[in-house]
């Protein structure tokens, strides 16, 4: 199972006495208020029937802690009649606005009852903060005037859950699941459904919402998704899904989620034999931290390839001195400049820079899910350096031993204001925010920190070994290319 260390958790939301239960978690990190906002369902009772309404607690970062705010209860997030599930925020970064996207479903009308007859009773709705999520607008629901008559075609849908993402062109995203009705009746009753994720978005800052295409091929459920820089300039929208077939189900799209390409099943993400909820993820890659041999015929060592970004180019630069070119180097544009440090036998050093158009840092990906295939126990992440690749899996890093469910991830980033920590892989933080307990999954909702390179240090041992040689094939892939 890897390594014992765990990091250390804080109990956010606790099973009540009567009954009262927390599930669902939903966590999303606001850079710029240092923000953390802990979302989950609160229920009756452990069952999805039992959903009631949804709940919030607020946190503010400080490097290595939180200090929360007691829970109170979204209560503007509901519809009369119905009950409030499947928490999914965004924010907005242009616009400081933040969304909390949710299901309303009628009553105590179960997903089972919707499937088997053909008649949804779920309702798109959402609610909206200026305020970092201490008050809230009233609700809007958004059923017939986004998804329309493609309701026709649905058995009953959801989102998320968990949070969403916004994409360096500002689209937002909200992940989200439908059981598309594939024949209505079979022998004078319904019949069929599958299980489809997409995406809704929205291109004008939410004034309106869009669907996109479900994914075409495999079975795919709870679903989180990822914008993916690659190393070669693309980018492209990572959606990873549950699925009762074993394995995480994995589907990319080009076009920031109009349309995914047909999925495919991802043979070192297990699943649990009904499928469970999972999180993603991304982070740019610390490729100062990476050591690869770069081919060059006299060096007999090149450890370091980083890319760093400049305004430089020739017409700015021809009249400017060697220290003005130089502090370009270190600002941000449109152009990248690799910088390689090689070393010969005789330990002698040398820098030298390559231009390349376009190129950003390469996105790698944070996965977590209960890592048994049996049952919802062992809470791990998972670490992949170019998730196109379903076969680039590493880990687990087991966090949590024990009875463990749905879990939310979030990048806290290196701390504001310390750019020099940058170059360290202990500064680079994560959160959690995961369903635990032990006699139960659901007894708890807890909230964990910790960094790159506790992920790292802690993957399994052959994972670790693994990682480390295909992310110097990686690289020395990307110094060839130039």
């Amino acid at each position: 199972m890897g390594s014992r260390h765990v990091p250390a958790r804080t109990v956010l939301f606790e099973k009540e006495k009567n009954g009262v239960t927390y599930r669902v978690p939903a966590l999303l990190y606001i850079p710029r208020w240092r923000t953390l906002l802990a979302f989950a369902e609160e229920r009756l009772s452990a069952d999805d029937s039992h959903a009631n309404l949804l709940v919030l607690r607020r946190g503010i970062f400080y490097r290595n802690y939180v200090e929360w705010e007691d829970m109170h209860v979204v209560e503007r997030a509901s519809l009369p009649g119905h009950r409030s599930m499947n928490p999914c925020p965004v924010y907005d970064d242009n616009t400081g606005q933040l969304f909390l996207f949710f299901i309303a479903v009628l009553g105590r009308t179960t997903e089972s009852y919707q499937r088997n007859t053909g008649q949804n009773a779920a309702r798109l709705c959402y609610v909206t903060s200026l305020d970092q999520g201490k008050s809230w607008t009233e609700v809007t629901d958004l059923t017939h005037q986004v998804i329309g008559e493609s309701l026709k075609e649905w058995a009953t849908f959801a989102l998320g859950p968990g949070h969403g993402i916004q994409l360096r062109n500002g689209r937002l995203i909200i992940p989200a699941y439908t059981y598309h009705i594939e024949q209505r009746y079979c022998f004078g009753s319904f019949c069929q459904t599958t299980a489809r994720a997409f995406a809704f978005h929205s291109d004008d800052h939410g004034q309106s919402w869009k669907l996109g295409d479900l994914i075409p091929n495999l079975q795919t459920v709870e679903c989180q998704m990822v914008s993916v820089n690659e190393a070669d300039g693309n980018n492209i929208l990572y959606c990873n899904a549950r699925s009762s077939l074993g394995f995480r189900v994995q589907a990319l799209s080009n076009d920031d989620g109009d349309v995914f390409e047909p999925g495919q099943l991802i043979e070192k993400l297990v699943e649990t034999p009904t499928g469970c909820h999972g999180s993603i993820v991304g982070f740019p890659a610390p490729l100062h931290n990476l050591y690869s041999p770069c081919p060059d015929n006299h060096l007999t060592i090149q450890p370091m390839c980083q890319k760093v970004h400049t305004e430089v180019s020739e017409q700015k630069n021809q009249h400017k001195t060697k220290d003005e070119v130089k502090h370009n180097y270190q600002s941000n544009s449109k152009l990248h400049h690799w910088k390689f440090i090689t070393e010969d036998h005789r330990g002698l050093k040398e820098t030298f820079y390559k231009t390349v158009p376009g190129v950003r840092n390469p996105t790698w990906v944070l996965y977590s899910h209960p890592t048994s295939a049996r049952s919802r126990v062992n809470l791990g992440v998972y670490l992949t350096s170019y998730p196109r690749d379903a076969d680039s899996w590493t880990g687990p890093w087991v966090i949590y031993e024990g009875p463990s469910a749905y879990s939310d991830l979030a990048y806290l980033g290196p701390p504001s204001g310390e750019e020099s920590a940058k170059e360290s892989l202990s500064v680079v933080i994560f959160a959690c925010l995961y369903e635990n307990g032990l006699i139960s999954p659901y007894e708890q909702i807890s909230f964990s920190i910790f960094t790159l390179y506790e992920v790292i240090r802690n993957l399994t041992p052959n994972s670790a070994i693994l990682h480390q040689t295909k992310m110097k094939n990686r690289i020395k892939e990307n110094c060839t290319a130039f």
